[in-house]
């Protein structure tokens, strides 16, 4: 690893932290709770082999006492261990009492660590879905859903589970750790030399586990983000799937990489049975030394019954947290490479607008100055484009697929932001790239050929775009784009529940769905990217005249393939291969005898046959 790979690693890692503790906010004193209830239980754990080995030794035996000053005197004031000899049941309420304490505090412990975990994930979820919102539409066209939803369910999942079932009890294992060795040295240090001569042998193969684990876990993760790509996109578009019969081709792409993917999580866990199954070897090496040259020390006389029992005690909390360590550092591995899937979007800049942005009045005449873009990668998809719109007319726009009609919408719209010096775009000659984002998009209402429908009723489709819309306001939009009528034949109307993306309407309807949202929104600028294509020419023609009559103010820009849709509008450009090839009134583009003219006399041909 180079000097500069060190130093990109170590930058992650302290961001990575930063990140863990910015989705702690709220539930930091739940974990704090846990912990210091995990110490509390813990150091109750170490007393009661003490008390165990004073009852063998002094109470019921006759060896000297070998304890703290203070507690002789206690005894002593109680009755000397005759006292307790003749009353051992009072010892043994003395390791109920200790139990049933430790009991309420691992009971805290556990109720403290879940809220903590709970509030932790919460956070994370609400962070992280807050973010995504915020980061620009190039982002969302990069990365898939299905592997985005994966990252913000199961990776969240993983990493919570790290830090309220291993890092919380970091400190507890620490705690009894270190307790465990000290006691275990002031019994017997030979004793004590042999139990610890085996930690290192575990630790370094924990070490090594760590190495191999952390790979192979980042290759499960990135391939169940494929596998729910896969499962999500084709969950979505089951009627595509079904319509061309895919369903074979589509079951077998997804049973190979399930099966790729079940394979790759068998040889993770083929390596976490090796690791614990070795690890158990050596703890179960090390008992068995620890039992056997403990009985033989006693037979000797070297060792108390009493010290070899609280002992064995010692050494079972001592093999614990060796073993917990190794689980520890495996999760810590899964939660390394989780964290950082996570981080690769938290990471990711948000969307943001220059300093002083502006909310001026969006009722302008629309001007394109030379504008030039493409996408990351791609070749220029828009060249010098320059025209204007003005405030209050229709515009129509006729170009071949791909000629760049609906990028010219998404600048305007700023879901892309134009490169310094490629252009501009202004409303009433304020460049947009000055104005504030959200107050551009809320002022240029769009509807797209393939529009997105909410899993909810239609009603609350169609007014989504205002808070605190009626049913008369949403009847009167869904009667401007031609709905109404339809939606009254449905058995219950405008409760009607859509299906995922509109699955349960037909094109034309989910096409007036939207065009009723976006009159409800009222908005001064209207784009209808070719949103009338699929329904019929005189429908067509009723939501152009309904919509004249209703925003009559505002300035309207029509994407289509239809002439008879563009032929009324005051203006129309006609674009070839990201560059505007011709522009003017119906009537000049049919006088001009270019592109248009073909088109027009090719759909007329059509029309005429058809009758």
């Amino acid at each position: 690893m180079t000097k500069e790979e060190k130093v990109i690693k170590r930058k992650n890692k302290s961001r990575r932290l930063k990140l863990v503790w910015s989705f702690m906010r709220g539930s930091k004193a739940f974990f704090i709770i846990s912990i210091i209830s995990a110490l509390i239980s813990a150091l109750i754990d170490v007393i009661n082999p003490q008390v165990i080995s004073v009852t063998v030794d002094n109470v019921i035996g006759t060896e000297e006492a070998d304890i703290p000053a203070f507690v002789t005197e206690w005894i002593n004031a109680a009755g000397g261990f005759g006292f307790f000899k003749d009353r051992l049941y009072i010892v043994g309420g003395i390791i109920i009492l200790l139990a049933a304490i430790a009991v309420v505090f691992q009971y805290c412990n556990r109720v403290f660590n879940t809220k903590g975990a709970e509030t932790l994930v919460k956070t994370m979820r609400d962070s992280i879905f807050s973010h995504i919102e915020r980061l620009p539409f190039s982002w969302h066209m990069k990365n898939q859903t299905g592997d985005i939803i994966q990252r913000c369910t199961s990776d969240v999942d993983t990493v919570k589970r790290f830090l309220s079932e291993q890092l919380t009890s970091l400190l507890r294992t620490l705690i009894m750790l270190v307790l465990s060795i000290y006691m275990m040295f002031s019994m017997n240090v030979k004793m004590a030399l042999i139990a610890c001569a085996f930690m290192p042998v575990v630790i370094i193969f924990s070490v090594i586990f760590n190495m191999k684990v952390e790979k192979q876990f980042t290759v499960c993760d990135e391939n169940e983000g494929i596998l729910s790509a896969m499962a999500q996109e084709n969950l979505t578009g089951v009627r595509v799937v079904r319509a061309f019969g895919r369903e074979r081709y589509e079951r077998e792409k997804f049973n190979k990489q399930n099966e790729k993917y079940t394979g790759l999580w068998i040889r993770l866990h083929r390596m976490f049975a090796l690791y614990w199954s070795a690890t158990d070897l050596v703890v179960a090496i090390q008992v068995m030394f620890i039992v056997i040259i403990g009985a033989i020390m006693c037979v000797n006389g070297e060792m108390t019954a009493g010290k070899y029992i609280a002992f064995i005690s010692y050494n079972a909390m001592l093999v614990w947290p060796i073993r917990q360590l190794g689980r520890m550092i495996s999760e810590m591995s899964k939660a390394g490479v989780s964290l950082g899937r996570i981080d690769e979007i938290m990471s990711a800049e948000e969307e943001h607008d220059k300093p002083g942005a502006i909310k001026p009045d969006m009722n302008g005449d629309i001007r394109f100055e030379h504008v030039t873009f493409n996408y990351d990668g791609c070749p220029v998809i828009l060249d010098d484009i320059d025209f204007e719109i003005k405030v209050g007319t229709t515009l129509g726009i006729l170009g071949g697929t791909g000629s760049g009609k609906s990028t010219l919408m998404y600048l305007l719209n700023r879901l892309y932001d134009i490169p310094e010096g490629n252009g501009r775009i202004t409303v009433g000659g304020v460049d947009i790239a000055d104005m504030n984002a959200a107050w551009v998009r809320e002022h240029v209402g769009m509807v797209l050929q393939e529009p997105f429908l909410f899993s909810r009723s239609i009603a609350e489709n169609i007014g989504i775009a205002k808070d605190d819309a009626t049913l008369l306001e949403i009847r009167q939009a869904a009667r401007i784009a031609c709905l109404d009528e339809t939606i009254g034949s449905f058995s219950k109307g405008y409760d009607t529940f859509v299906g995922e993306r509109g699955v349960t309407l037909s094109g034309g309807q989910k096409q007036r769905a939207a065009i009723a949202r976006l009159v409800m929104q009222k908005t001064p600028i209207m784009v209808f990217d070719d949103s009338l294509s699929a329904v019929d020419t005189e429908t067509d023609s009723k939501i152009r005249c309904a919509l004249k009559e209703t925003s009559a103010q505002s300035t309207v820009i029509l994407i289509s393939h239809r002439i008879t849709t563009l032929m009324h509008a005051e203006k129309i450009i006609v674009l070839d291969h990201g560059k505007i090839a011709e522009e003017g009134t119906h009537e000049e583009l049919i006088k001009l005898g270019g592109i248009y003219k073909k088109i027009y006399d090719i759909q007329s041909m059509g029309a005429e046959e058809a009758v």
